[in-house]
């Protein structure tokens, strides 16, 4: 991925933490490439694709969790286990994380839940 610094992602309705080791996708390019050519997250890692309102997992070697957010980080959908070759949308989302399969029952994220990002040093 990019050398932009991480994102710290934490559920604060949850009071957990979704990856601590989050880039964020902001340009064509970023958002574009994502994460093809990878064979996997660790847990804590993860992509933040800004602006987006859909996922595809084509040429994608792992599946992943997805949890869209509208403009104040506020959960508006979450897939949890999207494989490859598969789509996923989401009505009204401003940007979408892309995490390891897992984060979603782990961090018990669900719509309407308020997130928040903090960029960490390296």
């Amino acid at each position: 991925m990019s050398d932009a610094p991480w994102e710290q992602v934490i559920n604060l309705t949850r009071g957990t933490v979704l990856g601590r080791r989050v880039r964020r996708a902001e340009t064509p390019w970023a958002r574009m490439v994502g994460l093809l050519g990878r064979s996997g997250l660790a847990e804590g890692e993860g992509l933040h694709l800004v602006p987006c309102s859909s996922v595809h997992m084509f040429f994608m070697r792992f599946p992943l969790d997805i949890v869209y957010v509208d403009r104040d980080l506020r959960v508006v959908k979450t897939v949890e286990r999207l494989k490859p070759w598969r789509v996923s949308a989401a009505r009204g989302a401003k940007s979408a994380l892309e995490l390891p399969v897992g984060t979603i029952a782990r961090t018990r994220t669900a719509r309407g839940d308020q997130l928040a990002t903090s960029i960490e040093p390296r």
